[in-house]
């Protein structure tokens, strides 16, 4: 049966700068309080360096650098959301997270029909009048992009 909550989706809002970015909730396993990171040689641009999140290391990606967003120093009002993307959970570095929102399918814009150029965006929503980008969490990283950071997390872990 086709329920208006069966409809429904959650999503992670957060910002870099003033616009308001969003992940589907499912790929984020929680949001802390940004943290010292260790620098990562010869790990792709994106990649700021790794941190060790409960003994596990994890990828820090500069997610401005992918927006095209102008780069800032991380400080300590900053936030990390760690998610999980197809290959390895990572950390993503956002400005703050407003929190959870639920979408109904009347708030919800298909991607392929709006953005047909964009393989990133999984979904565009309107909340509040605005536009909201949802992004693919797999798609942060290209393959290359993948393949050093495989290679360069293999020589700097160690």
């Amino acid at each position: 049966m086709n329920t208006p909550l069966a409809q429904e989706k959650k999503i992670v809002l957060f910002t870099l700068d003033q616009p308001r970015y969003a992940l589907y909730l499912s790929a984020v396993e929680r949001v802390v309080r940004a943290v010292e990171i260790t620098p990562l040689p010869k790990a792709p641009e994106i990649v700021l360096g790794v941190l060790n999140m409960q003994g596990k290391v994890l990828p820090v990606l500069d997610i401005r650098k992918r927006f095209r967003l102008p780069v800032r120093q991380i400080n300590t009002d900053d936030r990390l959301i760690i998610a999980r993307t197809s290959r390895r959970p990572v950390a993503l570095v956002v400005d703050s997270v407003e929190g959870i929102r639920e979408l109904t399918e009347n708030q919800m814009v298909d991607a392929k029909q709006a953005l047909p150029f964009a393989e990133y965006i999984k979904g565009v929503a309107t909340l509040d009048d605005n536009l909201v980008l949802i992004h693919d969490i797999d798609q942060f990283l290209s393959l290359d992009e993948e393949r050093d950071l495989k290679a360069s997390m293999a020589q700097g872990v160690e």
